[in-house]
């Protein structure tokens, strides 16, 4: 397929549409006297270091804190960061040139050293990342290596030639690279304060980062505080004068406190009410399609669900179609595939579910756990793990209930709270287990690629040697119909061994109010910065 080359591409980005990354404000626009921005998120953030983040709730914070060499602009699109050029002639091997005036929180200027040990430190597995995995699945030379301890992380393919030249080496090409350097664990830390401080680096006060905002004040389970960093290199363009997250995880209590105009921006709202909402507050709902899918993936190491024949039967006994048009019930589709509709560069061939009435599913997941040994006088006893959502408590008492009613399945439901949750599903303590995943990038491998044995993310342990070889073959293919035909395979596998049961597709449901301008509400990935956010007059 052919590409325009990165470098010209961001050249163009940067002459003709100017920093996206910042707020427009339309001329004439009258904006309030106070630019600040309340906005909730799910969860008190695990930890704010970059390598540390689990997922969503510590990314919204963070890429108001930090900036990596690229950012998004409304669309999705890779636009400069702290890179304002980059170059490839073999998608293999990249450089990118940085821009001179970056500056860290405390004055500083970022350099391309600052991103070499960034990355080593993400591949380091002295250090324990959530998301080292990201590194290796980039394609970064040696991170697979690196984190298995076989090479030192000197040996990861980043370099800086001189302060404001990044030199990236790949293990194999991959075009789309220069948009991955947008995810949050590869934004670059400041390392005299991560050594100085060590694992109390990123409190308030000690905190150094490089994006448009500062971390000004925090306290934990009630708000974080970010006031603007006047050493970012486009502070002139920020309009708010704070923003403050607030972490709820009961979606009523954010709609309450929205409706109390507490809260300028919800992350979601109670899906039960979105007729109603859809009736008093039409202009500030919002529910676009999202890169993303809700799961349950099953424990593939230990207990029943060990057995395919049980994950394939507990699949097929949920309703899809009753799930997103009615529990959920806010513009959601059924999830007939892990990879999501959106995605680009997928064509989804019918699944066996999307192919096949509920009713028929049904009596095949009864003839499947009736071959695993399980029936009305040995009944399957199992535990489902959630963490702390009204939504997700929701769904897991209406899959219980049509596991029960089809299968004679006695469920446990498991509440925990976020960390906790975490914990338990890093451990492996369940049989069942409410997941999520959100794409890092548009491309149907950032889901597919989940699934492989050496994933970090592979929550239910699967591991499957020619599943592993379809996605390495994937990852060189440049066809994109044989691309799209692999990953075709790869969802097939899946269906057949049923590690996960995909349930619905996201949307990016939240409430805006009508002051509130900037949030880029079409972006798939929902990649947002509160520097484009500003505040009219109300």
């Amino acid at each position: 397929m052919p590409r325009f080359p990165f470098a010209i591409c961001a050249l163009m980005l940067a002459a003709v549409c100017g920093n996206l990354h910042a707020a427009t404000v339309p001329p004439g626009t009258a904006l309030a006297d106070k630019q600040q921005v309340v906005r909730h998120i799910k969860d008190e953030p695990s930890s704010l270091d970059p390598i540390k983040a689990v997922g969503l709730v510590e990314a919204q914070v963070d890429r108001d804190l930090f900036e990596g060499l690229v950012n998004q602009d409304p669309a999705g699109k890779a636009i400069p960061g702290v890179a304002l050029r980059w170059q490839t002639n073999d998608n293999q091997n990249y450089v990118f040139h940085l821009r001179r005036d970056a500056r860290w929180s405390n004055g500083q200027p970022v350099t391309a050293q600052d991103f070499v040990y960034s990355w080593r430190r993400l591949v380091d597995p002295a250090n324990h990342s959530t998301f080292s995995w990201f590194a290796e699945f980039a394609g970064l030379k040696n991170a697979s290596e690196i984190i298995s301890g076989k090479l030192p992380a000197e040996q990861l393919g980043v370099s800086a030639p001189d302060d404001y030249t990044l030199k990236v080496t790949l293990d194999k090409p991959v075009p789309y690279f220069v948009s991955l350097t947008a995810n949050f664990s590869l934004f670059p830390v400041n390392r005299a304060t991560v050594e100085r401080y060590g694992q109390e680096w990123t409190r308030v006060g000690h905190l150094v980062g490089n994006g448009a905002f500062q971390l000004s004040e925090r306290v934990v389970n009630e708000k974080l505080v970010l006031t603007p960093n006047p050493y970012y290199w486009d502070h002139q363009h920020t309009v708010l004068t704070q923003v403050t997250f607030v972490p709820i995880s009961a979606e009523s209590a954010a709609l309450n406190r929205y409706m109390a105009n507490d809260i300028d921006i919800t992350e979601s709202f109670p899906k039960d009410r979105y007729r109603q909402l859809l009736q008093h507050i039409p202009d500030q709902v919002y529910t676009p399609d999202q890169l993303g899918t809700y799961y349950y993936a099953f424990n593939t190491r230990r207990g029943p669900t060990q057995d395919v024949r049980v994950r394939k039967a507990l699949s097929y006994a949920i309703d899809r179609r009753i799930i997103a048009g009615k529990v959920v019930g806010s513009g959601e589709k059924p999830a007939w595939h892990f990879t999501p509709d959106v995605t680009v560069g997928f064509t989804p061939a019918a699944s066996y579910l999307q192919q096949h009435s509920q009713q028929e599913l049904d009596a095949q997941a009864q003839a499947l756990m009736q071959a695993a040994g399980y029936g009305p006088n040995k009944p399957l006893t199992l535990t489902l793990l959630y963490n702390t959502s009204e939504s997700n408590q929701k769904i897991a008492i209406a899959v219980a209930s049509m596991w029960k009613k089809t299968l004679g399945v006695n469920v446990k439901l498991v509440n925990q709270e976020w960390k906790t949750y975490i914990d338990s599903r890093n451990t492996g303590n369940f049989d069942v287990v409410r997941a999520s995943w959100i794409g890092d990038y548009n491309e149907p491998s950032t889901f597919l690629s989940l699934l492989t044995s050496t994933h970090s993310g592979n929550i239910a342990k699967f591991s499957d040697p020619a599943y592993d070889q379809l996605l390495q073959q994937a990852s060189r293919e440049t066809h994109p119909q044989r691309l799209s035909e692999d990953y075709n395979k790869a969802e097939a596998i899946i269906a057949d061994e049923a590690p996960i049961a995909p349930l619905y597709q996201f949307t990016n449901g939240r409430l805006i109010k009508p002051w509130l301008k900037g949030y880029p509400i079409n972006n798939p990935e929902d990649v947002a910065y509160s520097q484009t956010l500003y505040v009219l007059k109300h």
